[in-house]
């Protein structure tokens, strides 16, 4: 029997899974990760906390599982997309990374998406202000000596392939959230290299998902107890490496991913970009496949603020309170945009509202509309992706928000469409990873490594509801967009 590792490094914690040749889980643990706000509009951690958080939690599967670490013969990556990790010339991290939802870049966005639509169709979406080219032009204009010590530009999973193996390598899906590549082609773009006055030599080698980019080094392996010649795979962004996770790479297989952010994604068979949509058209995280995506800024993070804010500590009782006492759609509306929102506003100054609390309002009700903004964030999703000529007529569902089935009810009663529930679905792209990494090891076996795990449940849409929440729906953008130009005003 062999094993291999997935590792996902997300904005909210690391988590490592080993997993058997069965696809069976014999190990898993995660560490937490903090995120920084220095400014107005910033979001950044700190690089070195994420080899510690990843090497802390394969130290106690080392501890707790000798066995199966010792079974161990490929690792993949998966990792949040778009970060700016800057290395020095001893390949030290030159600053804290600029996350996935740092916005003050808006700018310099604002400047790339000048240069057109046929490069914004190449890169799989006009330039957004979390994507990586915006923040280096930022860089370059705030923090000029920052890049001038720079000699490398890794993301986020890449640092931990780095330590793991010594080699600068990412791979086409998680370099596709860079703005810096060519979708169709899967290589690096030339014009958009150019745009931001990049060195190209500053840019990692590209490997695809599913190959080898490197072995694990002979003192990282001594000390997680693994044997000497382990595979890294190329890895991917995790919602790609989510998706290989359940399966979903033929044309047309969707999933809603709900963890700190959320997605409606849809796997494609060729680049079919949509950039007047927002529509993020990028590459999968195995060859020949592509993907469309609505990205949004806010999921699963949205509860767990709501619930910080009103002191309840306990998640999953609050979500049965909420259940207990649910009758029909709230009379609250809540703009869950704690971080902007990309998919269907470009909007880094929108933040989160609660409208309609009267004396009378109770904590279920503002948690019950914040999940119901949630939903109706997707059903905007949902309609850009249509827009684009993407109909979504069922999905699975994966991330941390898919362990509550109420909360799964209301998206697909909202959206109108039947969510899958997988068995293990939270641990959707760490467990992707190790699918990706068996594939590395030359497995032929592609349709059985690839399968759709085991579907727990289906949840269908509420006919009821779902026409209930349509007038809800509409009062929703109604309010965003009386608040647009209040959001932009405050944020000067």
């Amino acid at each position: 029997m062999t094993c291999t590792i997935g590792i996902d490094l997300g904005t909210s914690a690391a988590k490592v899974v080993v997993v058997d040749e069965r696809q069976t889980v014999r190990a898993a643990a995660e560490a937490p990760l903090a995120t920084s706000r220095p400014s107005p509009l910033a979001s950044e951690q700190d690089c070195h906390s994420w080899w510690a958080a990843v090497g802390s939690a394969l130290d106690r599967i080392a501890a707790e599982a000798p066995a199966a670490m010792a079974e161990v013969v490929a690792i993949g990556l998966s990792g949040q997309m778009h970060a700016t990790v800057l290395l020095d010339a001893a390949d030290r991290p030159i600053r804290p990374a600029m996350l996935w939802n740092d916005g003050r870049a808006h700018a310099e966005a604002d400047e790339l998406k000048r240069l057109g639509p046929e490069l914004a169709a190449e890169l799989g979406v006009p330039a957004l202000s979390g994507f990586t080219a915006p923040k280096l032009l930022w860089l370059a204009r705030h923090e000029p000596q920052t890049l001038a010590r720079t000699r490398a530009l890794l993301l986020p999973k890449d640092l931990i392939r780095l330590h793991l193996t010594g080699e600068h390598a990412t791979d086409p899906s998680d370099a596709a959230g860079t703005w810096l590549l060519d979708e169709a082609r899967r290589t690096w773009s030339a014009r958009a290299i150019a745009a931001v006055g990049l060195d190209p030599a500053l840019l990692p080698r590209l490997v695809e998902g599913s190959a080898p980019s490197g072995t694990v080094r002979p003192e990282i392996a001594a000390r997680f107890g693994l044997r000497p010649g382990v595979i890294v795979a190329g890895g991917g962004g995790d919602t790609m490496v989510g998706g290989v996770g359940i399966g979903a790479v033929e044309d047309g297989r969707a999933f809603v991913g709900l963890s700190t952010s959320a997605q409606i994604f849809v796997a494609a068979n060729a680049h079919r970009p949509a950039p007047e949509r927002l529509v993020h058209a990028f590459c999968h995280a195995i060859p020949g496949r592509w993907c469309q995506m609505a990205a949004l800024l806010n999921g699963a993070s949205v509860l767990s603020a709501i619930a910080h804010l009103l002191g309840a500590a306990d998640i999953p009782a609050l979500l049965a309170e909420v259940e207990h006492q649910f009758r029909a759609p709230s009379r609250l509306l809540v703009l869950p945009y704690l971080q902007g929102e990309r998919t269907p506003h470009d909007d880094p100054y929108a933040r989160g509202v609660v409208f309609g609390l009267s004396g009378d309002t109770s904590r279920a009700e503002v948690v019950q509309a914040a999940l119901e903004g949630v939903a109706f964030s997707l059903a905007d999703g949902r309609d850009a992706l249509a827009a684009g000529g993407v109909r979504v007529d069922s999905a699975g569902i994966i991330g941390g928000g898919a362990r509550s089935r109420f909360w799964t009810r209301l998206i697909a009663s909202v959206l109108d469409v039947p969510l899958r529930v997988y068995a293990g679905a939270e641990r959707g792209p760490a467990f992707g990873a190790a699918r990706l990494a068996r594939l590395a090891l030359g497995a032929d076996d592609w349709p059985a490594i690839l399968a759709e795990p085991p579907i727990t449940e289906t949840i269908a849409p509420d006919p009821a509801l779902a026409d209930a929440y349509r007038p809800r729906i509409d009062a929703f953008r109604r309010l965003y967009r009386a608040l647009r130009p209040e959001f932009a005003e405050a944020a000067r």
